[in-house]
């Protein structure tokens, strides 16, 4: 099918930390701060005083979706003291959407924690579930009246690998067994958070029924040869990265939809029998050479056909809230949203009910430990003045938008 249902969703997406400038309360600040990453965020791209302007362009661009992030560390800067000053300002942002025809998708943590709850213990410490848990009852009884559709937890495999087991993110840890111990508090978290929500709009927000997920990073896994053991490491990474967290809260009944974050492919080569090649290791040689996007992920649309048809066993409808390219070369980026928009409706052609596609990233951002280097903007910010300039890319992909199909 080359066309797109009526109502679908398109858009982009955004992260508070990344975006937003002057994050001084959360964990991430701190370790700018102290000089431990590559860059600060400092300023971002000021999209907390231009928010709005920035709206006006997603509208400009036929957006009808945009997700973003509330941060919690505005919310509640210090333990147990929250801001009415902060909601009130997210809750301006929902509005502005709204006012815009715009549907808001709202992600409850983003990757950054208050610096408070980070210094007694973050993740790793199964009693300060019960903080977050406050926070998104909060934050949710404030703006829920406007909002239909929650992420609780953006990439949780992500941010337990890079935190406490690569160790390139705060609190810079490095423990494969921490890494595990902060995803089942994580999984715990969704699957409580789930609940409030539900909860919320049942007693206090009548006439409304929430839809609920997470945000699951996804890669095409591909074995670089037909050798045994690549293909046992392609299945079990499959089935722990793509799938193990997705199957753990459909047995708890906590997802309404799927959430889908696709970037690209991992070609899989395992050096040996060891656990550690079979769960980590990678091609080193090139075999198999893909375009890459400017961070060396390879592109690889078609493992999102291969992913959607695979979720689709789930039996419930799917948004992809995140797939998108930093790059200097803007056809390579409509190529990338063209190829992948391509495969989604082949996927849809084969049954797979599909909700939106939200591309990240609506403007160029602070992409954590890599800087502002790369470029994954359909808009492009100068960093020195904070002008946007609408790229090509992003108009070829609006009017795609007002066709409603491939075109």
């Amino acid at each position: 099918m080359d066309y797109f249902p009526e109502g679908f969703l398109w858009g982009a997406a955004t992260s508070a930390h990344q975006v937003e400038g002057n994050n001084v309360n959360c964990d991430w600040w701190e370790w700018e701060r102290k000089g431990k990453l590559k860059e600060p965020s400092a300023a971002a791209c000021r999209h907390y005083e231009l928010y709005r302007e920035d709206f006006d362009l997603a509208k400009l661009l036929n957006h009808n979706a945009h997700r973003f992030s509330i941060e919690w560390s505005r919310i509640e800067p210090k333990k147990n003291e929250f801001s009415q000053d902060a909601i009130s300002h997210y809750r301006d942002v929902i509005s502005s959407l709204r006012e815009r025809n715009i549907e808001p998708i709202v992600t409850l943590h983003h990757f950054t924690n208050p610096l408070w709850f980070t210094e007694s213990g973050g993740w790793r410490n199964r009693g300060l579930i019960k903080y977050f848990l406050r926070y998104v009852d909060y934050a949710v009884c404030a703006l829920g009246d406007k909002v239909n559709y929650w992420i609780t937890i953006n990439e949780p495999l992500v941010y337990a690998y890079h935190a406490y087991a690569l160790g390139v993110w705060p609190p810079q840890k490095k423990s494969f067994l921490d890494a595990l111990i902060v995803l089942e508090n994580l999984k715990l978290a969704h699957i409580r958070a789930y609940r409030i929500i539900r909860k919320i709009y049942q007693d206090k927000i009548k006439g409304n029924y929430p839809f609920i997920s997470i945000a699951q990073n996804m890669q095409g896994f591909v074995a670089c040869n037909p050798a045994l053991k690549n293909k046992l490491a392609v299945s079990l990474r499959n089935k722990f990265y793509n799938f193990w967290f997705l199957d753990s809260l459909i047995r708890h009944k906590t997802l309404d939809f799927v959430g889908i974050n696709y970037y690209g492919r991992s070609l899989v080569e395992a050096q040996s029998w060891s656990p550690m090649s079979i769960v980590f290791a990678t091609c080193q040689k090139n075999h198999h050479p893909l375009r890459k996007n400017s961070l060396g992920w390879d592109v690889y649309p078609e493992g999102l056909y291969e992913l959607l048809l695979k979720t689709a066993k789930y039996k419930l409808p799917i948004m992809i809230l995140e797939n998108g390219i930093c790059t200097e070369d803007d056809n390579l980026r409509w190529n990338y949203i063209y190829e992948h928009l391509k495969n989604l409706s082949l996927a849809m052609a084969r049954g797979v009910k599909v909700l939106g596609y939200i591309y990240w990233s609506l403007i160029d951002n602070f992409e954590w430990d890599k800087g502002f280097s790369p470029r994954f903007g359909l808009i492009e910010v100068d960093y020195r003045t904070y002008k946007r300039n609408i790229r090509d890319s992003a108009k070829k992909f609006s009017a795609l938008i007002k066709e409603g199909r491939l075109i």
